[in-house]
């Protein structure tokens, strides 16, 4: 199995919008809106399917939500599938989804982040299908700060195709704007200056390999099943090693910690050349931050380890692709991110 990449879109193509996890609130609809007119002001059709109520935790029964998942990721005129958001337990997705049927379908575009990622991950671990760790469907409408990309842009993009993406050197501190009272906002609040950070030592990093990751609170109940394993991926498509990213969307340091030595035990960083870690607003505890809840984790690995990454539940998005060539790079002077569609 190599790596499979979805050709890229083109106008009018069909783009389709659904809620493996969970759904749109109505007081948010109007949010929804101008996010589904923003990528059709790309020249893209946008299906919305019948998965999106966001009165509970999900939005639809489980065979439901798998059910609508799969027609998209098969039908053959729909090339990227997005949802709004993340969520809380798309995890109950994976055993009711058609593996095969998956593999062997032409393969298209998913997107998401957050709780998408225990849908993403697997999905390119077992069909070898590329799937972009980026902004979610609500997010697509911000304006992108420069030196960074849309996954508009990614899912547009010829085969082969090469982009580097560099760290804008802010970020916004806490929060998330009120989509209420403000569902056209375009203009993202980065108010905090900030940049890329080594944990594990001094010097420079340069490292390559496939990129393969999504959030730790998710993926980390994934370990030790068929839909994470990691090292046959590796030993698959990149024997050289890979570039693993993961990051924390609100857990403490504690339960961020535990979880990490869990996924390192089960073999997920085992063919790590080096770990990028997202920022996250997450909060630490008396005794342990973040950074040093990655550290007591995985600083016995002895890989490079840069914290901080625009890859995470901390605007603004630095969009990663599973599956695709990766080397980053970090110095005094240089930080950046090199992926290649190929």
């Amino acid at each position: 199995m190599s790596v499979r990449y979805p050709r890229p879109l083109r106008p009018t193509d069909r783009v389709g919008v659904t809620s493996p996890s969970s759904g749109v609130p109505k007081e948010l609809q109007g949010r929804l809106d101008v996010a589904i007119r923003e990528v059709e002001a790309q020249g893209y059709e946008v299906v919305v399917g019948r998965c999106m109520s966001g009165d509970g935790h999900v939005s639809a029964p489980a065979a439901e939500r798998a059910a609508e998942l799969m027609a998209m990721l098969t039908d053959p005129g729909i090339r990227a599938v997005v949802p709004p958001w993340g969520g809380e337990t798309a995890i109950d997705l994976l055993p009711l989804l058609d593996w095969d049927r998956l593999r062997e379908a032409e393969p298209t575009w998913l997107v998401g982040f957050s709780d998408m990622s225990t849908v993403m991950t697997p999905f390119t671990l077992l069909t070898g299908t590329a799937t972009v760790h980026g902004n979610n469907l609500m997010d697509t409408p911000y304006r992108v700060p420069e030196g960074l990309l849309s996954w508009l842009d990614i899912v547009s993009a010829p085969a082969g195709h090469r982009f580097t993406q560099i760290p804008p050197g802010c970020h916004r501190a806490t929060g998330w704007d009120d989509y209420r009272t403000r569902p056209d906002v375009r203009t993202l609040t980065l108010d905090t200056p900030g940049g890329w950070t080594r944990l594990d030592g001094e010097g420079d990093v340069e490292a390559e390999g496939r990129l393969i990751g999504g959030c730790i609170e998710t993926l980390c109940n994934l370990t030790g099943s068929g839909f994470l394993d990691v090292s046959a991926f590796a030993r698959a498509e990149s024997p050289q090693g890979l570039l693993v990213y993961v990051e924390a969307g609100g857990d403490d340091a504690f339960d961020i910690c535990r979880n990490l030595h869990g996924m390192r035990l089960a073999g997920f960083f085992d063919t790590a050349n080096a770990i990028l870690v997202g920022r996250t607003a997450a909060p630490g505890t008396a005794s342990l931050t973040q950074h040093e809840a990655v550290l007591d984790a995985l600083g016995s690995l002895n890989v490079p380890i840069i914290a901080d990454v625009e890859c995470g539940h901390v605007p603004p998005y630095l969009p990663i692709v599973n599956g695709a060539r990766g080397r980053v790079v970090h110095t005094a002077t240089r930080s950046e991110l090199t992926q290649t569609l190929d």
